[in-house]
């Protein structure tokens, strides 16, 4: 696809400096722009590039004032990184969407498929699922009886979903991810065998989430693991039976979240942290990377650390542990010092 510095301006509500007939037909990083490529400026440490790119559109902040001449054509706009992703998610819808039912799929009969969705090779649809419009279902996806998938969602190849799912809307799930397994419910006996319990709740996702590859989503004992919606999982996450993450939170990788968790919106969560059962954490929460979270936490708290403290108060505890040696070293000295005298 081609487009001018004109069309992109009205695209994106902003303002051109330079040629407004200027086109261009793909994206570049600012380092190796080649002429007729549309680039972008978000980080100030990347500034210098500006003057030497050769592609022949960036993307600006409005607060951008050069220092020398550019030879491209600029667009100031409010968050050029945020304008970028709009453009690139035009760009994606373009050339990565299909139309039709390959026909090594298999659809069972009384599945219902919407308008204009992509099924492709060895997928597997099962009694009962609804496909909503211009869902994309990749080669060797798995859904189970009574699923539902929303509209202009993507399951990528080898996503499993099991029965009685519901996905929403414009929701993405990488490839290996596994929705609706049964959530880890064993009750302990005396001869020290464990009795399973079964899992017979489902996994509700809304709209506007995302899941990186190879996560788990847990089905819940009773009624409902909830994803709610503008959720963002990372690669390689637990989510466990009747957990419930808040509206816009973010999960990075290796993270795990126990049954019956409760996170609430907007949190922000590093990778590799961990959430003991049965806790509550409250909105607009930031954890640290490897972070334990072991009680509840109120709104807005910054936890680190493993078990989890308050941000200040971890630091504090920190600037005394690092200098631990030191502090052992000197104590020694001051037994040795002690002994002497009582000698």
């Amino acid at each position: 696809m081609e487009f001018s510095a004109k069309q992109l301006a009205g695209l994106l509500g902003g303002k051109i400096v330079g040629n407004p007939d200027v086109t261009v037909n793909n994206i570049s990083k600012i380092e190796e722009g080649t002429e007729g490529t549309l680039s972008f400026l978000a980080n100030p440490k990347y500034t210098p590039y500006i003057y030497n790119t050769k592609a022949s559109i960036v993307l600006v902040n409005n607060d951008f004032e050069p220092e020398k001449p550019i030879s491209a054509t600029l667009i100031k706009v409010e968050n050029s990184y945020l304008a970028l992703a709009k453009l690139l998610e035009l760009y994606n819808s373009e050339t990565t969407m299909q139309e039709g039912i390959h026909p090594m799929a298999f659809v069972h009969p009384e599945a219902k498929v919407g308008k204009k969705v992509y099924i492709g090779a060895f997928a597997y649809i099962d009694k009962g699922v609804v496909i909503e419009d211009t869902a994309q279902i990749y080669p060797h996806v798995f859904i189970g009886r009574n699923s539902k998938i929303g509209s202009q969602t993507c399951l990528y190849s080898g996503v499993k979903i099991y029965h009685e799912v519901v996905v929403g809307n414009n929701c993405t799930i990488h490839s290996g991810t596994v929705i609706g397994a049964d959530g880890f419910g064993f009750v302990p006996q005396s001869d020290s065998e464990f009795v399973k319990v079964k899992q017979v709740g489902n996994v509700v996702i809304e709209d506007n989430v995302e899941i990186g590859a190879n996560t788990c989503v847990d089905r819940a004992t009773l009624g409902s693991t909830v994803i709610h919606k503008g959720v963002k999982l990372d690669n390689l996450i637990q989510v466990g039976h009747n957990a419930d993450i808040g509206d816009a939170t973010v999960i990075a990788a290796l993270s795990g979240v126990s049954g019956t968790v409760k996170i609430g919106k907007n949190c922000m969560i590093g990778g590799q942290s961990g959430f003991a059962g049965h806790i509550k954490v409250g909105n607009g929460v930031m954890v640290g990377a490897k972070t334990g979270i072991s009680h509840d936490v109120e709104d807005y708290k910054k936890m680190v650390g493993a078990p989890a403290m308050e941000g200040h108060e971890y630091h504090r505890c920190y600037a005394v542990f690092r200098h631990l040696p030191d502090i052992m070293h000197r104590l020694n000295q001051l037994e040795k010092y002690i002994k002497e005298k009582e000698k």
